[in-house]
């Protein structure tokens, strides 16, 4: 994020009309006028949060990582003494770190290994047992 300007909480204050809306997400300032009609959620939304941090709102509605990739698209600039998650200043010259993905599977089941056997067996052996019975006792 080098190179944007930085704001102060009162200057985005300042930009809270349907012509000229700006508001903060996670530390960036964005303006959004250009994108009140296409919002999905409508353009009130926009506007209630215009002039504010919208941070908490954002991540409360949980939105795709597409709405999260068009915060870039309308970045202005960045909130002044903001810092990231991982605490590095939002303004910084460092290229944020790739995380790597991983994939694991969480099994949930809890049940001992030999169970699936008796689960299996058990009713084999009763079924087995049933039959030899009726075997036997029709035979005498």
């Amino acid at each position: 994020m080098a190179g944007h300007t930085v704001y102060t909480l009162s200057e985005v204050s300042r930009h809270k009309s349907k012509n000229d809306c700006w508001l903060v997400i996670d530390g960036r300032v964005l303006n959004v006028t250009k994108f009140l009609e296409e919002h999905p959620g409508g353009e009130e939304v926009l506007l209630e949060s215009a002039g504010k941090d919208a941070t908490k709102e954002f991540n409360d509605i949980g939105h795709s990582k597409s709405a999260q990739n068009l915060l870039l698209k309308y970045q202005i600039g960045v909130l002044q003494g903001h810092t990231s998650k991982n605490n590095e200043q939002v303004g910084s010259t460092e290229e944020p770190k790739k995380k790597e993905m991983s994939a694991f599977v969480i099994k949930d089941d809890l049940t001992p290994k030999y169970a699936a056997v008796v689960e299996f067996a058990a009713p084999l052996l009763v079924a087995g047992s049933y039959f030899c019975y009726r075997y036997l006792t029709l035979s005498s």
